[in-house]
């Protein structure tokens, strides 16, 4: 246990190092953003506060992977993908740049990754049973399905976590809490095993070591900010992604512990198809923003989240399969129904 808690302390302290740093080069090279400049209408800051919050939360996942992780095809795929991640975040941090852009990139780095191996053979029946993709085996088109399938569902499982969790960065700390909890449970996770195998104690090593990073990030993210996580921190969801597929603890298990960023979303993409809008059109209807509107302070409304995910996540760790479906069922109706019923009083209140 101890190789996993220096991982979170390793990288911890290469945070805590570099952020300073970022914030620093952030301002001097105007990698800033400021409410007068940049017109964004989720936004609840006055002042210009830097971005770049990716650059030192992957510095520190890079430098503590390297020293405590063994060298393989899977971490270099990873840390490259996460490079380019990173610096496309930078580039819109910088000049905001289109989200299309942005998630053709975010599908690009997740083939590299999975391309490289990380894919998702199977499922839980959560009624009993496995669901093995390799029954597929069919070639299509020059495809064979049993090898196409688990790569698709992993591709985009990656990407939905990495933007996800992007659209819960509204209030400060919201976003890299939220990431340290479901890194530590998805961590804790895959160590429960009665034969750990170096597969085991790889995913686990760099679930902590995310975790270290993102709470290392925290202290300098924590109400009043002092730097934003900016596109960039979609390195975080890159990894969690990662992680919650190598972990063999299923996928449930990160979609309970995200269970009220997941609603969250889906409500969003929901309302925004309704509404004839972009899945990427920015406005104030998520969760975070109707809380506000509710007058909960940014503090109070980033700890609901954290206190969430913890919650959901201890829940994760003691449930079946069964248990988690029918959890996660649970979750989303009563979030779903939550931010319906804020999103109607909201609206009954401003008519």
């Amino acid at each position: 246990m101890s190789e996993f808690l220096s991982g979170f302390i390793l990288s911890f302290v290469i945070t805590i190092m570099a952020t300073p740093l970022t914030i620093f080069f952030a301002k001097k090279y105007n990698f800033l953003d400021d409410p007068k400049k940049r017109i964004h209408p989720a936004s609840i800051h006055t002042t210009p506060i830097p971005r770049a919050g990716g650059v030192p939360i992957f510095i520190a996942i890079a430098v503590a992977s390297f020293i405590l992780i063994t060298h393989n095809l899977a971490l270099f795929s990873i840390l490259i993908a996460g490079l380019i991640v990173v610096l496309t975040g930078l580039l819109d941090d910088k000049y905001d740049i289109s989200p299309y852009i942005r998630f053709l990139i975010n599908i690009f780095c997740a083939g590299l990754v999975v391309f490289s191996g990380v894919s998702i053979p199977f499922v839980t029946n959560p009624l009993g049973g496995i669901l093995n993709f390799s029954m597929f085996d069919v070639t299509i088109l020059g495809f064979n399905l049993a090898v196409l399938i688990p790569q698709m569902l992993a591709i985009i499982w990656i990407v939905w976590v990495m933007n996800m969790l992007n659209w819960s960065k509204g209030v400060d700390g919201q976003m890299p809490g939220i990431a340290a909890i479901s890194a530590i449970i998805i961590g804790i996770a895959s160590l429960r095993f009665p034969v750990l195998e170096s597969s085991n104690i790889f995913v686990a090593t760099l679930s902590f070591i995310t975790a270290g990073a993102a709470v290392g990030f925290l202290i300098y993210n924590f109400h009043p900010a002092k730097i934003f996580p900016g596109y960039s921190a979609t390195i975080l969801g890159f990894l969690i992604g990662i992680v919650s597929i190598l972990s063999s603890v299923k996928l449930a298990t990160a979609i309970l512990v995200m269970g009220v960023p997941t609603a969250d979303a889906l409500i969003t993409i929901s309302r925004r198809l309704y509404a004839r809008k972009s899945p990427f059109w920015h406005d104030r209807g998520h969760l975070h923003h109707l809380l506000l509107a509710k007058g909960w302070s940014q503090t109070r409304i980033a700890v609901f989240y954290w206190v969430m995910s913890a919650l959901l996540g201890v829940l994760a760790l003691t449930l079946s399969s069964r248990g988690k479906l029918f959890a996660i069922i649970l979750v989303l109706v009563l979030a779903g129904g939550f931010i319906l019923t804020l999103k109607y009083v909201t609206k009954e209140k401003h008519d």
